[in-house]
């Protein structure tokens, strides 16, 4: 067990905000977690954290996984500082919302998986996705690692009780072209966001939208800000005369997080 003090950092907002779908509420205050081929078990008491595994394990993995170098201290004093009634209030309801730095490839598929569906339809075929094609992970029943280009075959795709609906063709796509071009993920790495945008909407299946969320919450471009049909509805009422994106230059898919998860 490792234990640990965070500022800024809720499980639940988190689990709630639409960014991350194999987070499993498994006890009071507590989630199990699966990313990058291994699974956690986090608890919450205020402001301190219990993570079942070690020191050595926090540091290579989960650390990173909960953007624990980005001053969200600061972000704070940058909202309360400004003018904003709306991000003020916003904020104080969400302020544990973070912006995960998760894994890259899984990012695409469920973003792509996530267009024009709701979280609990997202969430079942997500699971089935990975039940039925990753890999069991040791120590944690019934959790399954996500699976990669080259581990799904194509029956899957054409099986409908997946509930891919019409983004099955897309997702059949991508996982061939994941398959083979093997350095197409390094090489988003390397991108800057714009160049980043640009690639991902080279492919069928993936708008500007769902760029937007693959580049925020897969490449950690926190500046990237995803409009879908809330976040248009929420400017519309409260940003008529416009979003003052140049106060939160460089911060504002994290702003971003804050409006949407209020406005959920």
């Amino acid at each position: 067990m490792y234990k640990v003090k965070i500022d800024n950092l809720d499980l639940k907002q988190i689990a709630d905000s639409g960014q991350c779908f194999r987070w499993k509420n498994t006890g009071e205050n507590e989630y199990t977690i699966v990313a990058f081929d291994k699974a956690i078990k986090i608890t919450q008491d205020g402001n301190e954290f219990t993570f079942d595994c070690d020191e050595n394990e926090w540091n290579s993995v989960w650390r990173d996984y909960l953007d624990m170098d980005t001053d969200y201290a600061g972000i704070a004093k940058l909202i309360a500082d400004g003018t904003d009634e709306h991000l003020k209030e916003a904020y104080a309801y969400g302020s544990g919302v973070r912006i995960l730095k998760q894994d890259l490839w899984e990012m695409i598929v469920t973003f792509m998986i996530s267009q024009n569906n709701n979280i609990k339809r997202i969430t079942n075929s997500v699971d089935l996705l990975c039940s039925r094609c990753g890999r069991p992970i040791e120590g944690h029943e019934g959790m399954y690692t996500f699976p990669k280009p080259g581990e799904v075959g194509d029956e899957v795709f054409e099986d409908r009780s997946m509930g891919f609906g019409y983004r099955a063709p897309y997702l059949k796509e991508i996982y061939s072209y994941g398959q083979q071009n093997p350095d197409w993920l390094d090489k988003l790495r390397k991108m800057s966001y714009d160049e980043a945008m640009t690639s991902l909407l080279e492919r069928k299946g993936i708008g500007k939208k769902v760029a937007n969320c693959i580049c925020l919450f897969g490449l950690h471009h926190v500046d990237a800000f995803p409009i879908d049909t809330h976040v248009k509805q929420l400017l519309d009422k409260y940003y008529s005369d416009g979003f003052d994106f140049e106060r939160y230059n460089g911060v504002a898919g994290i702003i971003q997080q804050y409006l949407f998860y209020f406005e959920l």
